[in-house]
């Protein structure tokens, strides 16, 4: 039996592990992802079907308060992951620039004007990154984004501080503040261990905490706090190396049992097979899928590693 369509809105995180969030006709559900689980689906592609799918708007009305709308007209993508029309309705894209403009709703000014945490990140190869994240995602954001290491460097009274100190730190210190999923899908593959990774970041927070003690800017106190990930994730960033799900996740059948998760990269198995394998399920994100009783084609499989 095939399950009516669902919109893929991607992978999210919260205290009890990873979800697979999605649209249906029925609304907005969450698929809670966990180890020996099984994954069936088939992804809508082919001819008049978009590259993405519009994923809608949100709007936010205060710190703990917002609320997420599917696109009216289920139109394609067209910056991201939304359509012009949703951009234009979605409350947060102010928020990347309100440190510089000032210029947000009324809700999106009581959730900035909430505490904010800067942090540094560290992913699978080395690569490092300053980013930050509200009190309300404060754990989540880092766990979505895949981190392997990562330390909170400064407590802020709210989001604009935040932002500012940011665009200070990625000035002085030299941190980008984007890190792409293929670059970190790629570390995942080769691995450094573990405590090259904790080295490596617990290095960069230090040079971001003697930075911010030069910082005369109010409304800030540096902290040294260690960021602890998912007990789910802690193997996936293993020294051993591992192989690319060889099949694109953007169409076909698929079926992938799940072992561990990091971000919304998955160690999985697919059947009558003994390897285990990298997967992106973020890839999915802004896909139609339809689950049932798919499977992963195994002789195109066989084909691609030898």
């Amino acid at each position: 039996m095939v399950e009516p369509a669902a919109l893929i809105r991607g992978v999210s995180w919260g205290p009890d592990g990873p979800a697979l969030s999605f649209i249906t006709d029925d609304g907005a559900a969450r698929l809670p992802l966990s180890a020996g689980l099984w994954l069936r689906f088939r992804v809508e592609s082919g001819a008049g079907v978009p590259a993405r799918y519009c994923l809608g708007y949100s709007t936010v009305q205060g710190p703990d308060d917002s609320e997420h709308f599917a696109c009216p007209t289920k139109s394609a993508a067209e910056r991201g992951y939304q359509c012009g029309s949703c951009f234009a309705r979605d409350d947060f894209r102010f928020m990347h620039d309100f440190h510089r403009s000032g210029i947000a709703p009324a809700g999106l000014r009581a959730y900035l004007a909430q505490e904010h945490w800067l942090y540094v990140a560290t992913f699978a190869d080395g690569t490092t990154k300053v980013g930050t994240a509200s009190a309300r995602s404060k754990w989540s954001r880092l766990a979505e984004q895949g981190a392997v290491a990562a330390r909170y460097v400064a407590r802020a009274r709210d989001g604009r501080v935040v932002r500012l100190l940011e665009d200070l730190v990625t000035a002085d210190a030299g941190l980008t503040q984007f890190v792409r999923g293929s670059t970190k899908f790629a570390a995942l593959l080769s691995p450094r261990p573990a405590a090259s990774v904790d080295g490596t970041n617990a290095a960069a927070a230090r040079r971001v905490r003697e930075v911010l003690a030069t910082v005369t800017l109010d409304g800030f106190d540096v902290v040294d706090e260690q960021w602890h990930p998912h007990d789910f994730a802690a193997v996936v960033p293993g020294t051993s190396q591992r192989i690319a799900y060889p099949q694109p996740l953007d169409s076909g059948e698929h079926g992938l049992r799940l072992d561990a998760m990091l971000g919304g990269y998955a160690l999985a198995a697919i059947d009558h097979s003994d390897v285990t394998f990298l997967a992106d399920l973020s890839a999915l994100k802004g896909h139609i899928i339809h689950r049932g009783t798919f499977v992963t084609d195994v002789p195109a499989l066989q084909e691609s590693l030898f």
